[in-house]
């Protein structure tokens, strides 16, 4: 056989293994090689943006503009660079925690409910049912319902709850999450969300929210999207987990850091919480989750679960931010919910 065509038919068995090994190895350290892929991902998008930008500042008709315009933009590409490096030390420090392996958890109908109406396992923290109203106040008015609606998500019935959110009576958000309730534990999933953040502008006649992003939507099976954990069955102090899982565009991780929660027996956890309102919902069985994202590093809240009741405080310790719950349909106990100063 001629030498160049044996070799050129060895090629393939060679590339083949190739692939094999580096396959097997990228399994191995599969964390830890996404960390790494999205940090080029994000040099790439950060150059492509820089050089759209460049080109609209070469537009500007007054010279003096065309210099600010550029320099700005050199100024903002350095700052976008650094983030992409924190998010590479975030995903890290998150396959610290979780591990090298995919992430590829196992989500098959048989594990889920098909109807909130009686529950093998009703998770007291999140008392899921339709019609079930909770309404918040603080920095943001929020109004979130069990809509009587289903998603069918890889073969899953998850259920549909709007949250809606205002500033100074303005709508500003309004998403539907997908959850799926899991028949063994009681555990709440993430099947995805449709996100939609609207904003004013004057002049408008009326004066109606304009659509302006759907940043953060996702669904599971849709683009490599995977399903992870809203909140957990039996939730434990340590446990470390992912709520959301699309790279680069929403990546939620979540802690339990307390179960048994009381007002003033932890001077952290008790920050920018109103005190009368905890007092009210917790006799040391609260539970406190800390939430962030390798997307936004440094940046985490704080969300506070009472039994029956559910959410009941979010905090944002970075941002000196709070919402509360002012109300609820279902459980007597937001009846007579105190009045929280929000001075």
């Amino acid at each position: 056989m001629n030498r160049f065509i044996a070799l050129c038919l060895a090629l393939p068995l060679v590339f083949m293994a190739s692939q094999e090994s580096e396959a097997s190895g990228w399994h191995n350290n599969a964390c830890s090689k996404t960390s790494q892929l999205m940090r080029a991902a994000c040099y790439a998008e950060t150059r492509d943006d820089f050089l759209v930008e460049k080109a609209k500042c070469y537009n500007e008709s007054e010279s003096e503009e065309k210099r600010e315009c550029l320099s700005e933009v050199r100024e903002e590409f350095g700052e976008v660079r650094e983030e992409c490096h924190e998010q590479f030390d975030a995903r890290e420090e998150v396959c610290d925690r979780l591990g090298q392996a995919p992430y590829d958890p196992s989500f098959e109908a048989e594990d889920f409910e098909t109807s909130l109406e009686s529950l093998s396992v009703p998770n007291p923290y999140y008392p899921m049912q339709v019609g079930h109203v909770w309404t918040y106040d603080g920095d943001e008015e929020i109004m979130v319902e069990v809509l009587d609606e289903t998603k069918f998500i890889d073969d899953i019935n998850c259920f549909v709850v709007r949250d809606v959110v205002f500033v100074d009576g303005l709508l500003v958000e309004d998403t539907d999450d997908w959850f799926a309730v899991n028949r063994n534990d009681g555990g709440i999933w993430y099947c995805g969300e449709e996100v939609k953040d609207y904003e004013y502008f004057d002049g408008d006649s009326p004066s109606l929210p304009e659509l302006v992003a759907i940043d953060g939507s996702f669904k599971v099976e849709r683009d490599g999207d995977r399903a992870g954990v809203f909140f957990p069955g039996y939730p434990q102090v340590g446990d470390f987990y992912r709520q959301e899982f699309s790279l680069g565009n929403a990546e939620d991780i979540g802690e339990v850091v307390s179960t048994n929660y009381h007002y003033g027996e932890d001077e952290e956890l008790d920050e920018l919480v109103p005190q009368a309102l905890a007092e009210a919902l917790c006799n040391h069985d609260c539970v406190v989750v800390a939430e962030g994202t390798p997307i936004e590093p440094g940046v985490f809240e704080r969300k506070y679960y009472a039994r029956d009741i559910g959410f009941f405080v979010g905090t944002n310790p970075v941002d000196d931010e709070v919402v509360f719950l002012t109300g609820c349909n279902f459980n007597s106990a937001c009846d007579a919910l105190p009045e929280v100063d929000q001075e």
